[in-house]
């Protein structure tokens, strides 16, 4: 299982989330993104039916119909209705139920930073784990740091 820790520091999550979502589903996968604040997970459905003006990223917000049917499911909670096998962590919070995908992408800025260090040191310890700690440089590109 492949957890992969997203250090924004220059492209904002409304970026990032998109990039993401795009590779996965590009890849035939499916994703699952949780944000526990209910106002984060409508701005995430608005942007991905918006973020490109030619595109968007087929979705939906979980609790509908078509849950099992979306390639990418926006929930509050780590329950992968759609079958997902990689989940987005895009609150900054660390949720051990994603150790069951995968991959993860636990996303997080400055304000969670201290909290993503305890999940990074914890999920060392575990086996079976592989970390990758992912931060931007100063034109925004994603190097591997660790």
């Amino acid at each position: 299982m492949q957890v992969d820790f997203y250090h924004l520091t220059v492209a904002p999550l409304d970026r990032v989330l998109p990039s993401i979502a795009e590779k996965v589903l590009g890849s035939g996968g499916r994703l699952l993104i949780v944000a526990e604040d209910p106002a984060l997970r409508t701005r995430i459905d608005q942007l991905l039916w918006s973020y490109q003006p030619a595109s968007f990223l087929p979705h939906g917000q979980a609790g509908g119909d078509w849950d099992s049917e979306q390639p990418a499911l926006i929930a509050e909670t780590v329950a992968p209705a759609n079958g997902a096998r990689n989940v987005a962590l895009v609150d900054g919070l660390w949720r051990d139920e994603a150790l069951a995908f995968e991959r993860a992408f636990h996303l997080f800025d400055e304000e969670s930073i201290g909290a993503a260090r305890v999940a990074w040191r914890a999920l060392g310890e575990r086996e079976g784990v592989e970390r990758r700690y992912w931060r931007q440089d100063e034109n925004g590109r994603w190097a591997q740091v660790a």
